[in-house]
């Protein structure tokens, strides 16, 4: 059309060939007569269905004879040869995060640039990252496109495959390492040719913190050789950005313990501190709990409360009763609107990456005011839920380390190290807490009777829960309740559910606080399940327990035996 504009659907007709997998000979042919992007063109074939992946995770590789590449999912379809051979694979991660959206506009052919920008980027990139995803790198090239017209690094924003923000780099000629184009120019004239990237030399050693952050953040490799590999030489000052970027945990443990209380309580267990010291500090347990987090939600009531609660298997999530409660103590979920938000982590980017579900409030009979737990069931429609921890399920720790995964005070999701007490030592580890304030018996007698009226007795020695709770000492209890408590081998083995508190002006604190076995909420869920008759449901939880050897002995015991806490 002389005025350029977008090819009439009868004029457009191609057509290229699709494999499904890899791995695999067999070829489908995708007609089309109309312009769209390669995606929603192969989308016409009912094998596409068959590949049960979700496009952002798809990778469609471009077979070409002499070069192996990669296009983004919303590639004009125009501009795919005629008879060209795709291949989609789907990896486990996010592949493309575009933050421009792409036209809703496809044009002909004659309206793009497409180029190819190698894996491995070129001056000052070697040791720098410059894709978002490492999967990007087993390809020899990333094909480009860009309407004539827009800037070289328009396209990258764009496409979704490269880093947020590359700064000032520039494209140098693959068959010509002399010749650059700058981000800033057209890409009009960059049709078929063949770049590296390559970024400005940083010839600034002081870095800011969110430069760490990134650093630290998209790295697979140490923070450590990343910041040897940059070539700053300013490496004390880099480590003190990065410890004050970190979980503070040295100042949270002296916050808990001021004065010499700290001494007092690393004596009280050092073997065990001394544990927990080690076990958290190792890069794959941390890294275990942060994959785990992910099945870990904020629990927003229609009553304002807000708490914690944490996948259990499918689209079941298991949370505290309490937060039902309504004011004459009675727990139900009928007409409350409840919500659950996951990946609620980032403060920068929490509108972005959250999950919200609607939860569906048919499930009364598995609440247990008791047991302080609620089964809830999230509305399955939105993005897929995160995996279930009941597969993880673990019995309780006599003593030694624990992770508390949570949401306090309904803030992004905070995890916290800590150390169990054992019941004999609960009494010890209360007055020891009070010693704080041994200048005022007043303040201590104060304290003393707010705790006795919340029932502390019954957790300490010969109370009637004190063989059937786990306490530690933890900053996570307003909002907090429902979270996961992890042992130092990352299994699931308590439900935060509360703490003996009291408070001052402008400031709250806990003298200790509890957990309810999950062993011992498995076994009374399983109780409710098998007299709702709800068979289906029955199967499907037993189902998730094979290969637990915790859950499986408990689904050998009689359902009238007692409920206790089994312990190592």
């Amino acid at each position: 059309m002389a005025d350029g504009s977008s090819t009439p659907a009868d004029r457009h007709s191609h057509h290229f060939n699709v494999r499904f997998k890899d791995n695999v000979t067999e070829e489908y042919t995708i007609y089309c007569d109309q312009p769209c992007t390669v995606l929603e063109a192969i989308k016409s074939s009912k094998r596409y269905n068959k590949l049960k992946c979700t496009d952002e995770n798809i990778v469609i590789q471009l077979r070409k004879t002499d070069r192996e590449c990669v296009v983004a999912t919303h590639f004009p379809c125009s501009c795919v040869g005629d008879g060209a051979l795709l291949i989609l694979s789907c990896k486990p991660e996010k592949i493309e995060g575009v933050l421009n959206k792409p036209s809703e506009i496809v044009h002909p052919r004659n309206r793009y640039s497409v180029f190819y920008i190698e894996s491995q980027g070129g001056k000052n990139s070697r040791t720098k990252e410059i894709l978002r995803n490492n999967t990007m790198k087993q390809f020899t090239y990333l094909c480009v496109y860009g309407e004539k017209g827009m800037t070289v690094e328009e396209c990258l924003k764009r496409d979704g495959r490269f880093i947020d923000n590359l700064g000032d780099f520039e494209l140098s000629d693959s068959k010509n390492h002399d010749r650059f184009t700058e981000h800033t120019q057209k890409v009009d004239n960059l049709h078929e040719k063949e770049f590296k990237i390559c970024l400005p030399r940083n010839k600034n050693t002081n870095w800011s913190d969110s430069k760490v952050l990134e650093v630290a953040k998209r790295r697979g490799t140490s923070v450590k050789t990343s910041l040897d590999k940059s070539g700053s030489s300013e490496t004390t000052e880099i480590y003190k950005i990065l410890r004050q970027q970190f979980p503070k945990l040295k100042e949270i443990m002296e916050s808990r313990f001021p004065g010499d209380s700290y001494e007092k309580a690393v004596n009280l267990r050092k073997e065990n501190f001394g544990k927990i010291q080690k076990s958290f500090s190792e890069v794959h347990r941390v890294r275990k709990l942060l994959e785990l987090s992910k099945s870990v939600c904020k629990v927003v009531v229609e009553n304002g409360r807000t708490g914690t609660g944490f996948v259990l298997f499918d689209n079941f999530i298991l949370t505290n009763a309490h937060l039902f409660m309504d004011e004459e103590g009675r727990v139900t979920l009928e007409d409350i609107d409840t919500f659950t938000l996951f990946n609620y982590d980032d403060p920068d980017e929490r509108d972005i990456n959250c999950s919200c579900f609607k939860v569906k409030n048919t499930l009364t009979e598995f609440i247990d005011g008791e047991l302080d737990y609620a089964v809830l069931e999230l509305n399955p429609e939105g993005p897929e839920v995160p995996p279930g921890l009941l597969k993880k399920f673990g019995p309780v720790p006599q003593n030694g380390e624990a992770c508390i995964i949570g949401h306090p005070a309904g803030e992004i999701k905070q995890m916290d190290p800590t150390c169990i007490i054992e019941k004999e030592n609960r009494g010890k580890a209360v007055d020891d807490h009070l010693e704080l304030y041994s200048d005022f018996p007043l303040v201590i007698h104060s304290i003393r009777q707010v705790i006795t009226n919340q029932g502390i007795k019954n957790i300490l020695m010969g109370g009637n829960k004190a063989e059937r709770v786990v306490t530690y000492k933890t900053f996570m209890y307003h909002g907090s309740s429902g979270s996961p408590v992890f042992d130092a081998h990352c299994r699931v083995f308590g439900l935060h559910t509360a703490g003996y508190t009291y408070g001052f002006k402008d400031h709250k604190e806990s003298v200790i606080e509890y957990a309810q076995p999950l062993r011992t909420i498995f076994k009374s869920l399983m109780i409710k399940i098998e007299k709702s008759g709800n068979e289906e449901l029955l199967k499907r939880v037993k189902e998730e327990a094979k290969g637990n050897p915790d859950l499986e002995e408990v689904l050998k015991v009689e359902p009238e035996d007692d409920v206790l806490v089994k312990s190592e």
